[in-house]
């Protein structure tokens, strides 16, 4: 089975490489790439990179490399054909059936079409209501579609005017173009994978460009091609046919002022015309099948030439401004199609589905931005959104054609940047399509990724507020967007009535019903439930609060960093020893050893551990300078810490000292007043360790009753340390996800 060139190329680029690689070797994030331990061959140092952007890999060790198709060939030992159904059930993107179909077409000899006259600029000309109405996407309705009249006395000039050719229309066609409706979402959304490279696959077809069109060769479009039929028995190709029609719509925008007068007055730059290809489609029925008479089969594959019911071909696309859609690679696969006039429904239009275009898997101006090196991305509604953020200097900026967006494209955007920024207009219908895509990304939204959401001021949309307020102020909004967990209760607050308990019942199931799509093991899904549960009145619990200030402050510290800051905040913790308490409560103090071990073990064998076992220097001399100070101490936590400190080890005190501060305002911030729980815990993770210890000492130097002894000690915290923690969640009245 021969699989065309630009499937595999889409395979490539919309697989998650970093997660099918990750199954099998750890990858960390280093700058914008990957890097982690070669799973071709053994090492300990990595030299093993995978690249999202362009979505490789790369061994600096064995020279391994490649792409989503070769790793599932080469490591998971797939053939390729299973590797690219593999990577087909992964991304959605379909593999053509039939060999044959790709991007290569057969070129005819042009047919005979009356050249067209000079149109007069459809923006002060509207065809008469009778007998012209422009075809539109997404309705087959008699208001919307063109009447055509087979008496060609009485309005050919009319027609000629209009319309640019003097054949008249003798039938009412219907256009099914369903996938172009803009009713269900806000007009140009945009979701995509990242870039691909070049693969080496080897190509499966040839092109000809020795055809190239009218305006190309003269400058005149009114000459006609006709009769230039020397490439008629070759093949097409579709990315360079899309690549010629971009470039005569570029063209058509600089002789047409009134389609330039559209761009100018939005705040477009003339070389933002370059950058983004921006153009024109011609008000005329025909225009793309006079350019290219010998191209129609590539022009009604691309869904760009259309037939109606009595079988006449006319042009999608008419007397709209262009919007080129660009691949990863930066090649022309589609065209957005704006209406001039607002009266004008549908206001967008996007071209048909091809086998080179796929709405649901390209980003509007991702490749302008991967050309800018963008790193942070931020989700727009519309192509006009796009290039007034690329011109203000903000690169990033993406949209999609209408569809929604899909757990995929979420994840490979998030693959590029942990945070994802959503904009949408504030209106009802852009916070639905926000929601929409709320819902879609949770399933990918593991602990180290973020969304969130930015909705601004005034109902502005971005293109309108950097008009009004600048890029500046725009940077800003972007900086300040609303955290997921912030969002959900802001939408579903305005959705509830929570003066009564049966809203507030509401919005908690609706937020459990929520958490339950995120991955399995995920913190976010606890921390939402109860962050919202309190918001709604819930009592929190100081422990949770003290645990959520210390990962704030500092997520990175020892566990014995911890307890030593916070035995500086509530010394007086000491009076009563944490270790002792624990042996105690646990009933580790009374352990019931079997007889013939109890005959044989030591005196001591069950007295709790000392703060001199743990063989922790640092912590050791944080406990023994405040017992030995506890009575002089002033009541005032942040002085009494200070005395302490000023009455450690100068090495120790550094240390500390640099870290108090920071410590202890992110507690009296979120009004921590005890830390007894947190301490309990962290204290009981220290003797879990140090048991641990022992027993892995007591294997290399055996001692059949100790290690007996430590084993049950062992079996016996944990059992305790896990009731206390289901009794302490059921105090918290915990959400349950």
């Amino acid at each position: 089975m021969s699989i065309p060139n630009h499937i595999l190329e889409q395979l490539n680029s919309q697989a998650d490489l970093v997660s099918i690689i990750g199954k099998h070797t750890t990858l960390k994030r280093a700058g914008s790439e990957f890097k982690g331990c070669c799973p071709f061959h053994g090492e300990k140092s990595p030299s093993f990179y995978v690249n999202p952007q362009k979505n490789i890999y790369h061994c600096f060790g064995c020279s391994v490399g490649g792409n989503a198709i070769s790793f599932l060939r080469d490591y998971e030992s797939l053939t390729f054909i299973e590797a690219v159904n593999e990577l087909s059930n992964q991304t959605g993107i379909e593999v053509p059936k039939e060999e044959r179909q790709n991007v290569s077409y057969q070129r005819s000899a042009p047919k005979p079409i009356a050249p067209p006259m000079a149109a007069k600029p459809a923006i002060s000309v509207k065809p008469p209501t009778q007998t012209r109405r422009e075809p539109s996407a997404g309705t087959a309705s008699d208001s919307q579609v063109p009447h055509y009249n087979t008496d060609h006395s009485s309005d050919q000039s009319t027609d000629q005017s209009v319309n640019g050719y003097a054949d008249s229309y003798d039938s009412q066609p219907h256009y099914d173009d369903s996938s172009n409706s803009y009713d269900d979402y806000p007009p140009l959304d945009a979701y995509d994978s990242a870039p691909y490279p070049t693969n080496g696959y080897d190509a499966e077809y040839q092109s000809d460009t020795s055809y190239p069109p009218t305006w190309i060769t003269d400058g005149n479009e009114s000459t006609s091609l006709q009769g230039i039929d020397s490439s008629a028995d070759t093949d097409g190709n579709l990315y360079e046919l899309l690549e010629q029609i971009q470039q005569f719509y570029q063209h058509s925008l600089t002789t047409h002022p009134h389609a330039m007068q559209y761009f100018l007055s939005r705040g477009i730059t003339e070389d933002i015309f370059d950058t983004f290809g921006l153009g024109y489609a011609p008000f005329g029925w025909q225009h793309l099948e006079h350019q290219f008479p010998q191209d129609i089969e590539g022009l009604k594959a691309l869904g760009l030439v259309r037939q109606s019911e009595s079988g006449r071909d006319y042009d999608l696309l008419r007397d709209r401004v262009i919007f080129p859609i660009r691949d990863n690679q930066g090649r022309t696969i589609g065209f957005g199609g704006r209406a001039l006039d607002d009266e004008v429904k549908p206001k967008y239009i996007n071209s048909s589905d091809s086998p080179v275009f796929h709405k649901q898997h390209v980003l509007y101006g991702y490749y302008e931005s991967r050309q800018q090196r963008a790193n942070d991305w931020l989700v727009v509604e519309g192509y006009m959104d796009v290039i007034a953020l690329y011109q203000a200097g903000i690169y990033g900026a993406i949209a999609s054609m209408g569809t929604a967006i899909n757990e995929s494209q979420i994840s490979r955007l998030l693959t590029l940047n942990p945070t994802l920024t959503l904009s949408f207009d504030g209106d009802s219908a852009g916070q639905k399509a926000a929601w929409r895509t709320l819902e879609v990304a949770l399933p990918v939204l593991a602990d180290d990724k973020e969304l969130r959401f930015l909705t601004l001021p005034n109902n502005h949309d971005p293109d309108t507020f950097i008009k009004s307020q600048g890029s500046d102020a725009m940077r800003e909004q972007i900086t300040n967007a609303m955290p997921l967990s912030q969002y959900i209760f802001a939408y579903l607050s305005e959705r509830y009535d929570l003066s009564l308990a049966e809203g507030k019942a509401k919005l908690m199931s609706q937020v459990r019903s929520l958490t339950t799509a995120l991955p399995k093991g995920s913190s976010f899904r606890y921390l939402l439930n109860n962050d919202v549960y309190q918001k709604l009145g819930g009592k929190r619990s100081q422990n949770v609060e003290a645990k959520d200030a210390l990962l704030d402050f500092d997520g990175d510290m020892t566990i014995s960093q911890q307890l030593q800051l916070c035995f500086l905040f509530q010394p007086r913790a000491l009076i009563d020893d944490p270790i002792d308490y624990i042996w105690r409560q646990s009933g580790l103090t009374s352990l019931k050893l079997p007889a013939h071990i109890q005959k044989k073990a030591a005196s001591d064998a069950l007295r709790a551990v000392a703060w001199e076992d743990l063989q922790d220097v640092a912590l050791l001399d944080v406990v023994t300078t405040i017992k030995r100070c506890i009575k002089h101490l002033p009541t005032d936590a942040n002085a009494a810490a200070h005395f302490v400190l000023s009455n450690l080890n100068p090495t120790n005190q550094a240390t500390l000292s640099n870290s108090w501060g920071g410590f202890y305002r992110a507690l009296t911030a979120r009004n921590v007043l005890s830390l007894d729980d947190l301490i309990e815990e962290l204290v009981s993770s220290l003797l879990e360790r140090n048991i641990k210890k022992k027993m892995q000492e007591l294997i290399k130097n055996p001692d059949h009753i100790k290690q007996a002894i430590v084993r049950m000690q062992a079996q016996h915290l944990s059992n305790w340390l896990r009731a206390q923690h289901a009794e302490r969640s059921s105090q918290m009245v915990t959400v349950q996800s």
